[in-house]
Protein backbone atom coordinates (compact mmCIF):
# COMPACT_ATOMS: atom_id res chain seq x y z
CA UNK A 1 0.00 0.00 0.00
CA UNK A 2 1.16 3.30 -1.25
CA UNK A 3 1.77 6.19 0.88
CA UNK A 4 -1.52 8.71 -1.17
CA UNK A 5 0.65 12.34 0.43
CA UNK A 6 3.78 10.33 -1.41
CA UNK A 7 1.99 9.37 -4.61
CA UNK A 8 1.22 13.12 -5.33
CA UNK A 9 5.34 13.99 -4.89
CA UNK A 10 7.71 13.16 -7.73
CA UNK A 11 11.31 12.92 -7.08
CA UNK A 12 12.06 16.06 -7.65
CA UNK A 13 9.67 17.62 -4.65
CA UNK A 14 10.80 14.62 -2.41
CA UNK A 15 14.33 15.82 -2.65
CA UNK A 16 13.51 19.28 -2.05
CA UNK A 17 11.60 18.32 1.06
CA UNK A 18 14.43 16.58 2.48
CA UNK A 19 17.05 19.13 1.28
CA UNK A 20 14.65 21.55 3.51
CA UNK A 21 14.41 19.26 6.31
CA UNK A 22 17.91 18.89 6.51
CA UNK A 23 18.88 22.72 6.89
CA UNK A 24 15.50 23.31 9.17
CA UNK A 25 16.60 20.26 11.39
CA UNK A 26 20.60 19.05 10.75
CA UNK A 27 21.91 15.62 9.67
CA UNK A 28 21.86 14.49 13.27
CA UNK A 29 18.25 15.11 14.44
CA UNK A 30 16.80 13.84 11.40
CA UNK A 31 17.37 10.02 12.23
CA UNK A 32 15.56 10.83 15.77
CA UNK A 33 12.79 12.78 14.08
CA UNK A 34 12.08 9.59 11.43
CA UNK A 35 12.38 7.15 14.67
CA UNK A 36 9.51 8.82 16.36
CA UNK A 37 7.38 9.55 13.55
CA UNK A 38 7.98 5.72 13.07
CA UNK A 39 7.10 4.93 16.95
CA UNK A 40 3.87 7.37 16.80
CA UNK A 41 2.63 5.36 13.55
CA UNK A 42 2.97 2.36 14.67
CA UNK A 43 1.56 3.57 18.14
CA UNK A 44 -1.45 4.84 15.53
CA UNK A 45 -2.16 1.67 13.59
CA UNK A 46 -2.23 -0.35 16.93
CA UNK A 47 -4.87 2.05 18.51
CA UNK A 48 -6.91 1.49 15.06
CA UNK A 49 -6.58 -2.20 15.07
CA UNK A 50 -7.65 -2.00 18.60
CA UNK A 51 -10.94 0.23 17.54
CA UNK A 52 -11.98 -1.93 14.98
CA UNK A 53 -11.55 -5.04 17.06
CA UNK A 54 -13.61 -3.75 19.43
CA UNK A 55 -16.22 -2.61 16.42
CA UNK A 56 -16.18 -5.98 15.54
CA UNK A 57 -17.09 -7.56 18.77
CA UNK A 58 -19.91 -4.95 19.55
CA UNK A 59 -21.65 -5.97 16.02
CA UNK A 60 -21.06 -9.56 17.32
CA UNK A 61 -22.60 -9.39 20.57
CA UNK A 62 -25.81 -7.10 18.52
CA UNK A 63 -26.24 -10.14 16.54
CA UNK A 64 -25.93 -12.56 19.37
CA UNK A 65 -28.77 -10.45 21.18
CA UNK A 66 -30.76 -10.26 18.56
CA UNK A 67 -30.99 -14.27 17.62
CA UNK A 68 -31.46 -14.21 21.69
CA UNK A 69 -34.68 -12.06 21.20
CA UNK A 70 -35.86 -13.31 17.72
Amino acid sequence: MTNPILAFLGPQETIIILIILLLLFGAKKLPELARGMGKSMGEFKKAREDFEEEIAKGEEEGRKDIDKKG
